[in-house]
């Protein structure tokens, strides 16, 4: 298979099934510094928008994948930082809905969305994901750790008037952190702002995998399952324990790889990831450690040098 600089998976997703994703800023390139980031902490957010990777090699990556394998369920901006710092990541969704009818998903913080420049140039996207974890300027600040001049108040009004010129599917994920905003009154504050955007489908989503933070914890299923009646329309959980968990076979070693490559984690956190139970994984990374692919990291496993580039798109 073909290693890609730019490209990575296709990987399982839950939302998307199996997943291209387009990574368009080094590792880790972003506006904010959120006390829940899996890929750990950014040293100095920046607002700045530039061409972060050279714009002619990521078209060339993908056109070759289009050509050597082009199968996958949606092609996902997404991986290291935030994709709307690249000044081309609309020319990128351009390509591929003029070489493919492979769906597109730009997977976003929202921060940037406050610039006309920006929203025009996510309409391309098939699905549109913001985020959205605070209620005020002060509760953003300590979730998100943003940069310097980022306004909350600002972006929520960018996500509005994206919303009116926007026909596409827009996702609203909003990461619940106990004891930081996950109270009924905060998360009510949250539901009522999120509303004002009217998106198609809203996620809660939690600390899954070791986050930036280390004092950050995971929500408890039932807790955020009674956390999105709150919203309208009601939030979707990334595991709902009345949901039967999918079988084993359904999970692939190339997509574990994918996750532990720029994700370590437990096996407990694959579960939730994968939605199978944790002893459906096991064999699994028995076999993955055996070959060389992971090793342990902690509590956690991550992948061996050398073993390729991926990430959850």
């Amino acid at each position: 298979m073909k290693e890609y600089l730019h490209l990575f998976g296709p990987v399982a997703s839950r939302r998307f099934g199996r997943s291209l994703g387009i990574d368009l800023v080094p590792m880790k390139v972003c506006s904010e510094n959120c006390i829940f980031c899996q890929l750990g902490p950014t040293h100095q957010p920046v607002t700045t928008r530039s061409e972060y990777v050279p714009l002619q090699e990521v078209l060339g990556e993908l056109e070759s994948w289009l050509q050597q394998d082009g199968r996958a369920d949606f092609i996902s901006l997404a991986g290291s930082g935030e994709p709307t710092l690249h000044s081309g990541f609309g020319e990128v969704l351009q390509k591929i809905r003029s070489l493919s009818s492979i769906p597109t998903a730009l997977l976003s913080n929202g921060t940037l969305f406050s610039l006309p420049e920006v929203r025009q140039a996510a309409t391309a996207a098939d699905v549109v994901k913001v985020s959205l974890s605070a209620w005020d300027q002060p509760s953003f600040e300590k979730i998100n750790r943003p940069a310097r001049g980022l306004d909350l108040a600002t972006i929520i009004t960018g996500y509005q008037d994206f919303r009116q010129m926007y026909d596409g599917q827009l996702w609203v994920e909003v990461f619940v952190v106990p004891g930081v905003n996950d109270a009924a009154g905060q998360m009510q504050k949250i539901a009522a702002i999120t509303q004002t955007i009217r998106p198609d489908r809203i996620h809660l989503n939690t600390a899954i995998r070791p986050p930036e933070a280390d004092w950050v914890t995971a929500a408890a299923d039932e807790q955020l399952v009674e956390s999105a009646k709150l919203f309208t329309p009601r939030a979707e959980v990334p595991h709902d324990p009345h949901e039967t968990p999918r079988e084993a076979a359904s999970v692939s070693r190339e997509s574990v790889l994918a996750l532990l490559r720029r994700h370590p984690a437990g096996v407990e956190n694959l579960a939730r990831c994968f939605g199978v139970k944790p002893t459906a994984l096991e064999k699994l990374l028995t076999e993955l450690h055996k070959d060389g692919l992971i090793i342990p990291q902690g509590n956690a496993w991550r992948a061996a040098e050398g073993c390729g580039d991926a990430a959850d798109a």
